[in-house]
């Protein structure tokens, strides 16, 4: 896979249209979706050494091979490998509501995460409290 292909594939997967879709008009109001959009990805390549020059430039090789014999292996056919990929994640932030002259916010309440940071914010506050017990119970 090229690196054109992958970064296309990247910003198709990483936009706002994954969340709610292209900005629409209906009954003379412009609705703007907006979205918290954030990702990234990486890539390499790297090449193997044939085992053979290993062995020529080990400590038991003769004199005079080594490290002309390991420039000679290291021009032949060797195995390359690349490989790439990415990550992300889109959340649901709103819309803006254009209509006339006024525009109006309207959040998108996601009862999932509301319901997910309360459960976050408990054991917080659960582990806190069990700290705090422990210290007070030891001299």
């Amino acid at each position: 896979m090229d690196v054109e292909n992958l970064l296309a594939r990247a910003s198709e997967n990483l936009s706002v249209r994954r969340a709610f879709g292209a900005a629409y008009e209906k009954d003379g109001m412009l609705i703007i979706p907006v979205a918290l959009v954030a990702g990234g990805g990486g890539g390499g390549t790297g090449t193997t050494r044939s085992r053979r020059a290993d062995r020529a430039a080990g400590p038991g090789s003769p004199p005079g091979t080594g490290a002309a014999e390991h420039d000679a292996a290291s021009q032949g056919p060797e195995g390359t490998d690349a490989g790439g990929g990415f990550g992300g994640l889109v959340l649901p932030s709103g819309a803006y509501v254009v209509k006339g002259d006024q525009v109006r916010w309207v959040p998108a309440v996601d009862a999932t995460i509301v319901v997910l940071a309360s459960l976050s914010l408990l054991r917080v506050l659960a582990r806190i409290g069990t700290t705090r017990r422990r210290r007070r119970g030891r001299p």
